[in-house]
């Protein structure tokens, strides 16, 4: 009888909240300005929470229907991760003429040096059976009058704490190409003042690839380690599209020799 009660109050709460918001909305058109700014205010904080529920929500009930967790790593990984914007939806699903340092979602930033931006970045869903992923990430480069074309994977805390120089440091792609691009992969770690940085190329000859940063050959000091992203950087991307359909890292301790 109480759940039936607090059902019926959930649904009245609920109405009552919607016929504000109409009701907000008819008078938007009329309200002086300063009751309009604190609508608007309200109504900012509203839609971040909701779009946060969205996020869960579609995550979790959209197919292919997987976590972070659902990741494909080497044996005796101690941490994997995949980012937000290959796991739920982002408001608003893409960006056209991008400019340089845009952001998608709080882990993905967009890097270029164009003068004028011919640069299209689209959030899209993937169906397919062998998706992992529920979420891919498509570029358009048409005209590209610049010198880098990067994509910046900012990584959570959780890749950095018990992070050691005897960690090995995998970054698996799925990637679809329009026409063949070199794409380079650079780890940076900071810790202290300091940053250290690896290269690699990854391959592109087939869809799904991975490269690894092998920390043994960096000067790390283990006990100030900060923060750790990714840079992906695309050469000569004019006239092109890239599908990122997924994108993962994982780490594990190297094999002692």
């Amino acid at each position: 009888m109480v759940r039936r009660v607090n059902g019926i109050l959930d649904q009245w709460r609920q109405r009552r909240a919607l016929q504000r918001w109409q009701s907000a909305l008819h008078h938007a058109e009329t309200l002086d300005l300063a009751s309009l700014r604190a609508v608007r205010s309200s109504a900012r904080q509203m839609r971040q929470t909701l779009d946060r529920v969205l996020h869960v929500a579609d995550g979790r009930l959209t197919l292919p229907l997987i976590g972070s967790d659902a990741i494909q790593k080497p044996l005796h990984s101690d941490w994997a991760y995949r980012p937000e914007l290959w796991r739920g939806p982002l408001s608003p699903p893409g960006k056209s003429a991008v400019e340089s340092k845009t952001t998608f979602g709080s882990e993905v930033t967009v890097f270029h040096d164009c003068r004028v931006s011919e640069l299209t970045v689209r959030q899209i869903r993937n169906t397919r059976e062998s998706d992992l992923a529920p979420f891919g990430l498509r570029m358009d480069v048409f005209g590209f009058d610049g010198s880098f074309l990067s994509l910046v994977i900012e990584l959570p805390q959780s890749a950095v704490d018990g992070l050691k120089r005897n960690h090995l440091v995998r970054l698996t792609a799925l990637v679809e190409m329009e026409k063949p691009l070199e794409v380079f992969a650079r780890l940076n770690i900071q810790h202290g003042p300091n940053t250290e940085q690896i290269v690699r190329t990854l391959p592109t000859s087939e869809a799904e690839t991975f490269v690894e940063f092998d920390l043994a050959y960096t000067n790390l000091n283990e006990k100030r380690v900060d923060r750790m992203w990714v840079d992906l950087v695309l050469e000569n991307p004019e006239m092109s599209q890239v599908i990122l359909r997924d994108v993962n890292f994982s780490r594990r301790p190297r094999a002692e020799v």
